[in-house]
């Protein structure tokens, strides 16, 4: 009999979808690495198991002990599923511009959920970052995961979903585009297919409110970049330590509407149901279309699934009251 000994063992192989319709314009072959087939519905399950099984070899987590993490909700649901497996208790910190359904299906998960103020600085003591920070040293037996700097984070997609994408390409990708948060996602995979081959372009999608493409550009942390967005999912207002820019070959910026409008096309024209984020990968794609020949193979990741985003960028109304369709 073939079975998974449990739901952790079924994470990764996740697989590699040609897109038609919504890349019509795009001379190359695209391919979508649709990372929803893993049973947390992201890719950020593959770095949940590979920072908790590394902080357990350390000695950082402890048996019976409770994981903090502030999260935009992907790696809160990861995180409490193998909580579930392995017996830890869950903390999570949300910013209040993520979707209601994040919050919701943590707690359905069995994880204690605060959400805080978005529109404040990091370093605020009502910020995420410092609400987790704060209850690490609060709770005691408590381990703060701390994502964005946490090099397990990366390294889960360097072993893993690098060789994935390699391995179902035949070694022929030539582009890797992909939203751009903590930096695990795209320093990992981009590390390993660099290393394979020089050659292959890794583009980060970026979003405006975001620090990252003018200061890859330029070197400079630019404050005046920062503001708040829609965009769930990627771009920062600090440069975790995940995020490996020699790997990156440049961003390109989409917009709050654009990323929005872009998620509904990709339901209805390619039936793949995905989040936020993927709408911006595939926005950026079109606006990456003079890098790209018909002897190409790009493929894009889309982190998470449509379900996250039915009160937001699914709902008509909320896409009225903020201005995304008429």
């Amino acid at each position: 009999m073939k079975y998974a000994k449990n739901i952790l063992e079924t994470i990764g192989n996740t697989p590699l979808v040609k897109l038609n319709k919504i890349v019509e314009e795009i001379d190359a072959l695209v391919l979508a690495k649709v990372e929803t087939f893993n049973p947390g519905n992201s890719a950020k399950d593959r770095m949940a198991v590979k920072m908790v099984e590394d902080a357990e070899a350390d000695g950082r987590l402890k048996p019976g002990g409770t994981i903090i993490e502030g999260t935009s909700g992907n790696t809160g649901m990861g995180l409490a599923i193998v909580a579930i497996i392995k017996g830890y208790k869950c903390v999570f910190v949300m910013a209040d511009k993520q979707s209601k359904e994040k919050v919701d299906m943590m707690r359905a998960l069995g994880a204690e959920v605060i959400v805080c103020p978005t529109d404040v600085e990091p370093t605020d003591p009502r910020s995420y970052y410092s609400v987790s920070k704060r209850l690490a040293e609060e709770i005691p037996n408590s381990w703060y995961v701390n994502q964005y700097d946490n090099p397990s984070n990366a390294l889960a997609h360097y072993e893993q979903t690098g060789p994935e994408i390699w391995k179902q390409t035949e070694g022929k990708i030539t582009h890797f585009v992909v939203g751009v948060g903590t930096g695990g996602t795209i320093s990992g995979i981009g590390k390993y297919l660099k290393e394979q081959n020089p050659n292959i372009k890794i583009w980060g999608i970026d979003t405006y409110g975001s620090v990252f493409k003018k200061y890859h550009e330029t070197g400079i942390f630019d404050e005046n970049e920062i503001y708040p967005y829609i965009t769930e999912g990627i771009g920062e207002d600090i440069l975790p330590k995940n995020v490996d820019f020699s790997i990156i070959d440049g961003f390109t910026k989409v917009t709050d509407k654009d990323a929005a409008v872009y998620t509904q096309k990709i339901a209805k024209e390619e039936g793949i149901f995905v989040g936020n984020s993927a709408g911006s990968a595939v926005k950026g794609l079109l606006q990456l279309k003079e890098h790209f020949t018909k002897d190409d193979v790009v493929v894009v990741l889309f982190h998470d699934h449509g379900s996250r985003y039915v009160g937001k960028m699914f709902n008509d109304d909320w896409m009225r009251e903020n201005g995304f369709i008429d």
